[in-house]
């Protein structure tokens, strides 16, 4: 299972890749891997400020949906405009082309709460 050690992870299994004040967020290679096949990638929140935990949107995959939670409280700057014709992008490279959103963090010391590489190894 690829975890790399540049990036912060949630206990629902999203990363984080920090730059500046703005968070990349998406799904681990963990959680792509369990999901299977994704065929829909669902976020409505862009441009809306979002609490730690909050649901930001839903995986879609064949068999399952899957909520997405935000891992730091900020404003959904972006979504991925690539997801919108291919979702699969989840699959093939979750840490890189696959990122959901990206956030301009509210509360940089959440960044704290979040899990290591190795103890998000821990947990999987």
């Amino acid at each position: 299972m690829n975890v790399p050690e540049n990036l912060k992870y949630s206990s629902d299994h999203e990363w984080v890749r920090v730059e500046g004040n703005v968070a990349f967020i998406g799904v681990t290679d963990y959680a792509q891997s369990q999901l299977g096949d994704i065929v829909f990638v669902d976020v409505q929140t862009e441009g809306e400020t979002l609490d730690k935990g909050d649901m930001f949107g839903a995986i879609e995959a064949v068999k399952t949906v899957a909520d997405s939670f935000v891992p730091v409280s900020g404003k959904v700057l972006e979504v991925n405009p690539a997801l919108e014709s291919n979702p699969q992008l989840v699959n093939q490279d979750p840490y890189g082309e696959g990122w959901l959103i990206k956030v301009e963090i509210a509360e940089p010391a959440q960044l704290n709460d979040l899990l290591s590489a190795e103890d998000y190894k821990g947990i999987i």
